[in-house]
């Protein structure tokens, strides 16, 4: 399963394209929006018929004595502060935005803001939340960028919110010095700041004409295994009503023994003593220095850490036991997820010759795939992300409403380019995003907008009422324990019954057997 955990370490996730400055122009003749918060006033601006306010903080800036500690409340302010400009990024390695084409905006350890779009602030709305989680592999990405712009959802109806969490070494990290031998302190930094984020939510969101009642959490690839996370979470329990997982990867989460083994080669790597290195000295270290360990450095991406309050156990042991939050989820993947890990090097014909145990069984299970390279990317897919998802929602529907899909809508001025949907690639169809963000390789076509829209209806309708039932648009039944049923986005969405199922459930019983599913 080496080689399993290679590939899911390697997902960048959150696509990082678009300038993390670039916004809309406000519109001249308005006044600007000013809410008040538990914190203070807020003046945020007019863009396209709705009320935009960006880097809003929903935590203090977790610098010196703050590193490695919990999130804290934000200090109050007098007057009324601007929430006009996105603040910046948590700390990762720079060049991930320029690589996709878009620009590096700046990073610091002082990132724990988020970002509203709302139709219209005041709390006569009571509209639905939609609160995003950007993926990354729980070492890059941002709410800041304009993949992930949430004006089209807005424009629907919803109140959105996107949000910043700590990363890397920075956001989860577990060292003697820091969380001594207490078994329940905090290791999940970054985790703690999502329920924070959440919380603010709760507190607030009501001013900017949401409902602080009917919160959806959502997001892709990490932002996806976030939002299980938070399920799992007793902490965030009662925080959110619904989520919805877009690609969640099966791969196993770390034991605070691992994380500690991790933290301590940290230290080492920024010359410091390792265990022996005291609290002091780590809070020290440059946070530019956690970032220049290169790529063969200790890292416990992409997989949370298993032993403290916000996660006292594995993911998939929670939805076993039937301890998840009992409220309606969403789950499901894209047609050519693993072809992100060529991407970063990997060959998926080696692969498939390493498990050549078990190659003459994925002949069985792809019939007419010769080729070695595309039997590996279809086996990763399936045995990553598909099977996973499948298993969580068979779990979660033994006792709450559960709807999977399967996303292989390739774009238009796309297709015979992309063998299919690609790791993220169903976010711009979701997020409506695809219209005029200059984050993608080629421009949305009127099919590809109209398609974009019949997604968006789902996912508004989920958010708004707790089910995904879109006008115009084929019936989405739940996900069953007797009948499995999944909705594929393809050129139409239609509904399908036990869906892959044979090899689905193979693969279920191979991660079973390997322990990919537990924690490690």
């Amino acid at each position: 399963m080496k080689v399993l955990y290679t590939v899911v370490l390697l997902l960048a996730g959150s696509l990082l394209s678009g300038a993390s400055d670039r916004v809309a122009a406000a519109e001249p003749s308005s006044s600007p929006p000013v809410v008040a918060t538990g914190s203070g006033r807020l003046e945020g601006r007019k863009e396209k018929g709705l009320e935009v306010f960006r880097g809003m903080p929903f935590a203090a800036p977790p610098l010196g004595s703050l590193r490695w500690r919990e999130p804290q409340a934000v200090a109050a302010w007098a007057g009324v502060r601007k929430a006009d400009a996105y603040a910046a990024s948590c700390m990762q390695k720079p060049g991930i935005p320029v690589a996709a084409g878009g620009t590096d905006g700046p990073l610091s350890e002082d990132c724990l803001y988020l970002n509203v779009w709302t139709p219209a602030s005041g709390t006569a709305g009571r509209r639905p939340v939609m609160v995003w989680i950007h993926g990354g592999a729980l070492v890059l990405g941002s709410g800041n960028v304009s993949l992930y712009d949430g004006t089209a959802l807005a424009q629907r109806g919803a109140v959105v919110v996107t949000i910043n969490y700590r990363m890397g070494a920075l956001g989860f990290f577990s060292h003697p010095a820091i969380d001594g031998s207490d078994s329940s302190s905090p290791v999940n930094y970054g985790l703690l700041d999502q329920i924070a984020a959440l919380r603010w939510v709760r507190d607030n969101i009501a001013a900017f004409g949401g409902d602080p009642g009917n919160v959806t959490i959502f997001g892709e690839s990490a932002g996806a295994q976030s939002v299980l996370a938070l399920y799992a979470s007793p902490l965030a329990q009662g925080l959110f009503h619904k989520g919805i997982a877009q690609s969640p990867y099966g791969i196993p989460s770390h034991t605070r023994a691992k994380a500690r083994e991790v933290s301590e080669q940290v230290a080492t790597a920024v010359g410091l003593a390792g265990a022996d290195a005291t609290a002091a000295q780590l809070r020290a270290v440059p946070a530019t220095r956690f970032l220049q360990l290169g790529e063969k450095g200790p890292t416990l991406a992409p997989g949370f850490i298993v032993g403290d309050r916000a996660l006292p156990q594995p993911i998939l042991e929670t939805f076993q036991q039937g301890k998840q939050a009992r409220v309606p989820l969403i789950i499901g993947s894209n047609s050519d997820e693993a072809t992100v890990a060529e991407a970063f090097g990997v060959d998926l014909a080696k692969v498939v010759e390493k498990l050549r145990a078990a190659k003459f069984l994925l002949r069985k299970f792809y019939p007419g795939v010769a080729d070695d390279a595309q039997l590996g990317r279809e086996a990763m897919r399936d045995l990553v992300f598909t099977a996973f998802a499948r298993r969580i929602a068979y779990l979660h529907s033994q006792s709450t409403p559960s709807w999977r899909y399967y996303f292989s809508h390739v774009q238009q001025g796309l297709r015979g380019k992309v063998p299919g949907v690609g790791h993220g690639g169903e976010i711009p169809f979701v997020m409506g995003t695809g219209e005029d963000c200059d984050c993608l390789v080629v421009p949305f076509t009127a099919a590809d907008r109209r398609f974009s829209r019949q997604v968006g209806d789902y996912w508004f309708a989920f958010a708004r009422s707790g089910r995904p039932d879109a006008a115009n648009a084929p019936v989405w039944n739940q996900d069953g324990v007797r009948e499995a049923r999944t909705l594929e986005f393809g050129d139409e969405a239609v509904l399908r019954k036990d869906f892959m199922k044979a090899r689905l459930n193979a693969f279920i019983a191979i991660l079973k057997m390997t322990g990919a599913l537990t924690a490690r």
